[in-house]
């Protein structure tokens, strides 16, 4: 690293002048592009899709685009010269522009990494920056980002979600109004690129941090589950206080074990079961904490209790789970046990998460689209056995086998769509071969959801949940996950809006339909 690159660590630092690439023009790479340009440096944006509205203010805050097919190093690229590259997460590890910069020994950064040099645009009354809490893991991270605010902001501080949940980190540091803690959902994506930036004069070091949980996804991006795990690991990477960790994924622990930590940061484990000194779990019903009190080995705390949960529909033993770990780094900031439990009973789970979207002729419709992949499916699974079970769509190179052989058996039905239906349907077949299962190729994306309702009204009956948990990506057919709930609701809606006629169907004749 050059002594100028090590000497940006602040907002006030010596930025103009600096040649930036840009890689990406997406939310998160406008805001790098933004920030930067603020700073006076010299800003390129390369990208192959730049969206219009960006593309248009990019001029505005003074840096240059250029798009085109990215299979190479374009000339503009290579005749600039960058001094540092910044990476919008959507780039991968074998991408060209990626491997170049790697190859030239240019520097190479995330947002995180931007958005942690610049942290003191906006202090607190005492001087510091916001403190940084950083989540990942496979599944719940959207949740527990979002419950974790919710707690400190119960608790009295200034606290905002971000990153990979949707505000970029970038946006919330040079929020004017200014945060006691930024709550930041970090992806495996992410991870990788601070991989590269875990030593220097002034790394990303979180006050706490923790992996909820880790099973294979992104594999085509990252290559190997070993480098998805080993990017996942980075979040513990110089975290100050508090490593939480999941007592039920060993994964988990040895990355706490394994984490160049900050002197005097301790190991707190949450889980379902009955915690241990220094540990956050569930005695009798109640959610308790071993960790942040003086007499941790003989007392506890009581947080709230499942029934509690229960009537704020996060009873499920993931959201459990993931109430436990955000209430880990809450008390790691100070925040009280009642306003942690003040926050969960406001709580509410986001759209397409186990979202119950109708209760019609005894059935229970469920929309859990965004169980983008199996561990996310096996908890939607786990709280709904039994179910009529929605499964398909772009696998992204993870293999399905184990989730049907764990889940399958004890399903009513599945139903399946997607690009990727053979490796499922195989599955079935040799995991779960008595349990009926149903192929829908309808190609239109205006069909799917309306033939899989179909069905599935034809299958159910009273006291049936009917559960979309595809554990696969949405691209294939819909434009997000979002968009995928939205048409499995509407589609439910409409059925129960026509009324019982069509829910008697003989679902044998859909088999290939």
């Amino acid at each position: 690293m050059s002594s100028r690159l090590a000497s940006l660590t602040s907002w006030h630092a010596d930025w103009p002048g600096l040649r930036v690439a840009v890689l990406g023009l997406s939310v998160t790479g406008f805001s790098v592009a933004d920030t930067l340009a603020e700073l006076g440096a010299e800003v390129l944006v390369v990208t192959e899709h730049a969206d219009e509205e960006y593309a248009r203010l990019l001029p505005v805050i003074g840096a240059r685009l250029h798009e085109a097919v990215l299979d190479e190093v374009p000339d503009e690229l290579a005749d600039f010269a960058p001094d540092v590259v910044v990476a919008s997460p959507g780039f991968p590890p074998h991408h060209p522009v990626v491997r170049w910069a790697l190859d030239s020994g240019i520097a190479l950064w995330g947002d995180l990494e931007v958005a942690w040099r610049v942290r003191d645009k906006v202090v607190r009354p005492d001087g510091r920056p916001a403190d940084w809490v950083l989540i990942t893991g496979t599944n719940g991270k959207t949740t527990t980002t979002q419950m974790t605010a919710a707690m400190l902001a119960a608790g009295g501080r200034r606290a905002a979600p971000c990153g990979n949940i949707g505000v970029p980190v970038l946006d919330a540091v040079r929020d004017p109004s200014g945060f006691d803690v930024l709550v930041v959902e970090v992806s495996s994506h992410q991870l990788w690129y601070l991989s590269h930036q875990t030593t220097g004069p002034d790394p990303v070091s979180p006050h706490a941090s923790v992996c909820l949980n880790l099973a294979p996804d992104h594999l085509q991006w990252h290559g190997s589950f070993e480098a998805y795990r080993d990017a996942k690991a980075v979040v513990y990477a110089n975290t100050r206080t508090v490593c939480v960790y999941n007592r039920a994924d060993a994964a988990t622990r040895r990355m706490v074990e394994d984490a160049d930590v900050v002197e005097g940061a301790r190991a707190v484990g949450f889980g379902l079961d009955v915690p241990g000194p220094s540990d956050l779990g569930v005695v009798d019903g109640i959610l308790v904490d071993r960790a942040f009190l003086e007499d941790r080995r003989t007392r506890a705390l009581e947080l709230c209790t499942i029934d509690d949960l229960a009537e704020a529909g996060l009873a499920a033993p993931h959201v459990v789970a993931n109430a436990l770990a955000a209430a880990a780094l809450a008390r790691s900031l100070g925040v009280a046990p009642a306003a942690v439990r003040d926050a969960l009973l406001s709580f509410h789970l986001d759209a397409h998460r186990i979202e119950v979207v109708a209760v019609a002729a005894g059935i229970t419709w469920v929309d859990d689209s965004k169980a983008t992949n199996p561990h996310a499916a096996a908890s939607s699974l786990a709280a709904h056995p039994g179910a009529i079970w929605i499964i398909g769509g772009l696998l992204k190179g993870v293999d399905i086998a184990d989730l049907v052989a764990a889940r399958g058996p004890a399903a009513k039905a599945a139903i399946v769509i997607g690009v990727d239906r053979t490796p499922i349907v195989a599955a079935f077949a040799r995991h779960a071969p008595t349990v009926p299962v149903i192929e829908v190729n309808a190609g239109e994306t205006e069909d799917v959801m309306a033939r899989v309702v179909e069905i599935a009204a034809g299958i159910a009956g009273d006291g049936d949940v009917v559960l979309l948990a595809p554990a696969a990506a949405s691209f294939d057919q819909f434009s997000s996950y979002a968009d995928r709930g939205r048409r499995f609701a509407a589609a439910v809606q409409e059925l129960i809006a026509r009324g019982d006629d069509d829910q008697h169907d003989d679902p044998s004749s859909a088999r290939g339909a």
